[in-house]
């Protein structure tokens, strides 16, 4: 038998098994959305032939295979790894004050060994996914009194939770969360009364954007082996 004869050769139930499982798997890791699985698997049962099941997996993982890891850290932007946008020196400031008012850090700004914050009746947020530091670990000390501060870090920082709530609290959820090599520890020490700490982890516009281009890509991807399979 030749190997031009494989794709005509009569697929198991066994076989379209085995395609559902990589399916069930893409979806579970989010490779696929729903409208995708039910086309798929729809087509895998219907499929009669290897050759009619293996385009459905061909843009997929095999079970056991690795996928490449794909790092939602930002590059920075004085060099390839962390320790360009650990500058030492001092902070571009120490301190802010929110009295029934507001403050913001955000952009290019350099982070100081100890930055301290204060919001009473109003509201702050620190935005460090653009920011240098002067040392390798940072704490932030925010009092937040019928009031908010909301830390906002990139992917690949440690963060570590320390502050006290009494009638508010402090935002655990990236606490405990491994940095990446060489990436910033920041340490969130504070107290919270009748108010709150957030934190939260997020990418800059610039990766959103590129993001959101690679996903056009996928879509575009998809919708060619969509038409490959009809």
């Amino acid at each position: 038998m030749t190997d031009d004869a494989v794709p005509d050769l009569r697929a198991s139930d066994a076989d379209r098994e085995r395609v559902a499982d990589i399916l069930r798997d893409a979806l579970a890791e989010g490779r696929l959305d729903m409208v995708e699985f039910e086309e798929r698997l729809d087509a895998t049962y219907r499929a009669r032939t290897y050759g009619e099941l293996a385009p459905i997996t061909r843009d997929l993982p095999a079970a056991g295979v690795t996928a490449p890891v794909v790092s939602l850290s930002k590059d920075p932007a004085n060099g390839s790894d962390w320790s360009g946008r650990i500058v030492g020196g001092e902070g571009s400031s120490t301190w802010a004050v929110a009295v029934m008012a507001g403050f913001q850090r955000k952009g290019h700004w350099t982070v100081p060994r100890r930055f301290t914050c204060f919001a009473f009746c109003g509201g702050g947020e620190l935005d460090l996914r653009e920011a240098n530091f002067t040392e390798r670990e940072v704490e932030i000390n925010a009092i937040a009194i019928m009031g908010g501060v909301d830390v906002i870090v990139p992917p690949g920082v440690e963060v570590v939770v320390r502050g006290i709530g009494i009638m508010g609290g402090f935002d655990h959820r990236e606490d405990g969360v491994p940095g990446e090599p060489g990436a910033p520890r920041v340490v969130i020490t504070g107290f919270a009364l009748w108010g709150g700490v957030g934190v939260q982890r997020k990418l800059t516009r610039a990766e959103k954007q590129r993001v959101r281009e690679e996903r056009r890509r996928e879509k575009l991807e998809r919708r060619e082996s969509r038409r490959e399979l009809g």
